[in-house]
Parts: C-alpha cells; sequence; structure tokens
C-alpha cells in the first residue's frame, strides 16, 4: 500500500531546558515520512523548498523510499522556518520567529503517479491546501487522515469544517479538540467532532497518551514515561507517521487495527522526543521499535478476577 504524505519540509532552531539545536531539519512532512517509512516502502511526498534544503536530507529520505516527485524547489527562495523555546515542563512553548519563505504561496501538485495513493495524510496547512489535495485524487482512497491546529479555527474555520467531510480520520491535540468542538469534555468533544464528517477521532494528550474515538467506542494508550525528553518538536507528527504508516503495511482500517495502530505511533513519538529534531528517527532498528512497542504492552498488561 502507499501512503500520500503533504506538509512542511523546514529548518527549526529548538530551545528547550536539556540544550538548543539551530538551524535542524523539521517540518510535519519529514517527520510523517521518516515515521512512516519503517512500516511502509512506498511513501509519496508533496511539499515545498528553497534552495538552501541539504540535499544530503533529501538523499537520506529516498534512501527509505520516500518519493521526492511531488517535492518543489524553488531556486533563489528559502525553506519555511520556525523557532521555538519550551518552558519547563515541556508540555509549552513560545513561538519566537516564523518565517514563511516558500510556504506562502505554496499550491500542492499531484504527479500522476500519487493520485491512486491509497493511504492520505494531510499535514498541518490550510484547509485550503488539505482541500486541493484531496481534490486531485483519483477515486476515494481507503484512509484520509488530516492534522489541523487552532489557527485554522480562528481565521477558517468554515473551510476547515467542508475538509473535515472530505476526510476519514481527525488527528489534533486535546486543546484543539476542545477549541473544535467547543466542549470541555473531550468524550462530548469527541462525539461533536465525529459528527462533523470523520469516521475516527484521534485525540492526543501529550505526555498523557492519546485517545481513540470510534462509533461511542473509546480505546486509550498511554504515553511512554521516558528518563528524559529533549525536544518535543515533531513528536505529534511522528505519531501521524507511525500511525498511518502501520495502517498502510497492513491495509486494515478495522477498529482493532487502529488500537495497534495508535500503539504503533506513540512508541515511533517515544523515539522522537529523545534527541533533536529528526535524529533519532533516522536509525532506528525493526528490533528497537518491537522492543518499544513490548513496553508499551507491559504498561497496561495485567489480569483481574472479575
Amino acid at each position: 500500500m502507499s501512503l500520500l504524505t503533504v506538509g512542511t519540509v523546514a529548518f527549526d532552531d529548538i530551545e528547550t531546558p536539556l540544550g538548543k539545536a539551530e538551524k535542524i531539519v523539521g517540518g510535519a512532512c519529514t517527520y510523517i515520512s521518516l515515521a512512516a517509512s519503517y512500516f511502509v516502502n512506498e511513501i509519496n511526498l508533496v511539499s515545498v523548498i528553497g534552495d538552501d534544503f541539504p540535499q544530503e536530507t533529501l538523499d537520506m529520505l529516498v534512501a527509505k523510499g520516500v518519493s521526492m516527485e511531488g517535492l518543489q524547489v524553488k531556486e533563489g527562495e528559502k525553506s519555511f522556518f520556525w523557532a521555538g523555546k519550551y518552558h519547563d515542563d515541556l508540555n509549552s512553548r513560545d513561538t519566537l520567529d516564523t518565517q514563511l519563505n516558500v510556504l506562502a504561496d505554496f499550491d500542492p501538485v499531484l504527479p500522476e503517479s500519487y493520485k491512486s495513493s491509497e493511504f492520505v495524510m494531510l499535514g498541518n496547512l490550510t484547509p485550503d491546501v488539505q482541500m486541493r489535495v484531496i481534490e486531485q485524487m483519483n477515486g476515494t482512497p481507503r484512509l484520509i487522515a488530516m492534522d489541523t491546529m487552532n489557527f485554522w479555527m480562528d481565521i477558517a474555520l468554515d473551510r476547515l469544517k467542508e475538509v473535515l467531510k472530505k476526510i476519514d480520520c481527525l488527528i489534533v491535540n486535546d486543546e484543539e479538540a476542545r477549541q473544535l468542538s467547543g466542549e470541555q469534555s473531550l468524550v462530548k468533544a469527541a462525539a461533536k467532532i465525529l459528527n462533523m464528517g470523520p469516521r475516527y477521532l484521534v485525540i492526543k494528550k501529550g505526555e498523557h497518551g492519546a485517545l481513540l474515538f470510534y462509533d461511542g467506542t473509546i480505546f486509550f494508550a498511554p504515553a511512554l514515561p521516558l528518563a528524559e525528553v529533549f525536544d518535543p518538536t515533531g513528536a505529534g507528527d511522528t505519531f501521524a507517521g507511525g500511525f498511518m504508516g502501520y495502517l498502510a503495511q497492513s491495509g486494515d482500517i478495522s477498529f482493532e487495527n487502529m488500537k495497534r495502530a495508535v500503539i504503533f505511533g506513540s512508541a515511533m513519538a517515544s523515539f522522537c522526543v529523545e534527541k533533536f529534531g529528526t535524529e533519532r528517527l533516522q536509525d532506528l532498528t525493526g528490533t528497537d521499535i518491537k522492543n518499544r512497542v513490548h513496553k508499551f504492552v507491559q504498561l497496561v498488561n495485567f489480569d483481574a478476577k472479575l
């Protein structure tokens, strides 16, 4: 099965209580593609960069099975850049700088070979860009998932709701779910969001795990307690990449398999935060992932006499 992923390929400056990293490779599409590459061999990337982006990073992605046919390179322009500083709890951060650069007028163009991708992951971009991708698909993909954020809810809510009618799975954090639904209770929030169009909803809660909602049923996956978290940047996108990569690998979009996908996505996210940027995601092995998933199983495995 093939996975189409759309989002940013970018540079980040990141400061956390454990250190600082300047102009490292980031972007939602980068994290999604890297995480998914451990599960599926055909990843179709759609994004835009300037001519300042390192060729060695593109070569690394290609070596992991990521197609660059849908990557636009704009000569004489700069790639998207974001700088942020995390607070001591690592759950909140301040944006210090955002430079849209090539992203300001990004118009995604899907190569013909991408249009029949069975699985689609729409990274956090404007609802208009997400809709343009959906409109270019041939037929109906097996599963379309998307990410969004508070900013689009503030300035493009009507358009966002139109996109929600076209997708199968929404992946957001708890704050975003509450704003989108207008409900404080995540159970009530999920019910309202699912009525907007998606069949499945994943609500990420950072260090408190993730919730999967479907047809009145809820599944909870814990987050793995780690001794040190260096950099939370990209953890949510890495989760999405692992989640969608696992589903694309199996071709099974049942609720039972979605549960497993949430665990695998959570496992990939737990690797991401162990180093700055994408570094930790570049050299994992199948054994690493298997052992990490086993730790998740141990977290919730118990016997009870009822």
